[in-house]
């Protein structure tokens, strides 16, 4: 696709996609082993991996080997050339620009974010989407047969793209108004100061990033979008089969509306089957709005777990 096949919100600039997110883990075999069962094309470049989906050409993570606990190295957003000037000007005027990270392909801008870490704003394809993504088709039942497949032909779930990431900070409004007036996201709903969630202005899911309240930055889940609930579901049962069966779900968020389940990792993070999420045009207005915390996790779903919302990237401080 050319640039002229996504529609543009006249007079904004700001990012338009999760270009990479980067992050590194004690052994890169466990990170294998946990991303190859989740169903994404797992591939070793230079001592590293990197995260495909299948049938997609780009590469949405890389996850390089440290020996200490998990750590998000730095996140890649994805920008317009013809918006890279204003985006300079922006980060100059603030005195936000950083030395690219060390793990860091060349090229694009280099600035920290308010909690530190590092951000690369680099001319690259919109690689979120530019519509409602749509479920996955499936083989009409014929009378007399039954929907669901028996258990031993349940096809591998794949998912197909990134959805989002929702990261740690200890200061969720102050994160807003940095993505909001730096990087060109808006706010799409956000419960006080304890989570926030922010699109992109030429259209995105209901969220690109989001940010949860805790006592340090981290990354706290990879989102990724598949195309049915039963795939949310299947996805789930996957995961278990494979030895990853501590997670959330299967449930329904309220902010975003997606159907999900979570599979924690080996590092107590998690990744995310997304299934049906909002979608915010280019040329909609999103109503954002302050939700109270009863209102702004899920509809329904299992109780969730008492350390979902821990951060084990970083050391909480002692009294």
């Amino acid at each position: 696709m050319t640039l002229a096949d996504f529609p543009r919100r006249p007079g904004a600039v700001g990012v338009h996609s999760v270009e990479r997110f980067v992050f590194s883990v004690p052994d890169l075999a466990e990170a294998r082993r946990f991303y190859t069962a989740f169903g994404l094309d797992v591939r070793e470049v230079d001592g590293h991996l990197d995260l495909y989906t299948f049938g997609h050409p780009h590469c949405w993570a890389s996850i390089h080997a440290s020996g200490v606990p998990k750590r998000l190295e730095y996140v890649s957003f994805g920008v317009h050339a013809d918006e890279l000037p204003v985006l300079r000007e922006r980060i100059e005027r603030r005195g936000l620009a950083c030395e690219p990270h060390r793990l860091a392909r060349p090229g694009g801008l280099w600035l920290r974010n308010p909690d530190g870490t590092p951000l690369q704003l680099i001319e690259s394809p919109k690689v979120s989407p530019a519509a409602k993504c749509r479920p996955s088709e499936r083989e009409p039942v014929a009378p007399g047969q039954g929907a669901a497949p028996v258990r031993s032909k349940v096809r591998p779930v794949r998912p197909r793209a990134l959805s989002h990431v929702l990261f740690f900070t200890p200061d969720v409004p102050r994160m807003i108004e940095f993505c909001s007036e730096v990087l060109g996201l808006r706010l799409s709903d956000r419960s006080g100061d304890i989570i926030a969630f922010m699109h992109g202005a030429h259209g995105s899911d209901h969220h690109l990033v989001a940010f949860a309240k805790s006592h340090g930055p981290g990354l706290h889940h990879s989102s990724w979008d598949v195309g049915s609930i039963d795939e949310v579901g299947a996805g789930a049962e996957q995961m278990r089969i494979a030895g990853f069966d501590q997670g959330w779900g299967v449930g329904r968020h309220v902010l975003g509306s997606n159907y999900f389940h979570y599979v924690r990792d080996p590092w107590g993070s998690f990744a995310e089957y997304s299934f049906d999420i909002d979608f915010v045009p280019h040329d909609l207005e999103w109503p954002a709005a302050d939700h109270p915390p009863e209102d702004s996790l899920y509809v329904w779903g299992p109780p969730v777990p008492p350390d979902f919302v821990t951060n084990h990237e970083q050391a909480a401080a002692t009294p």
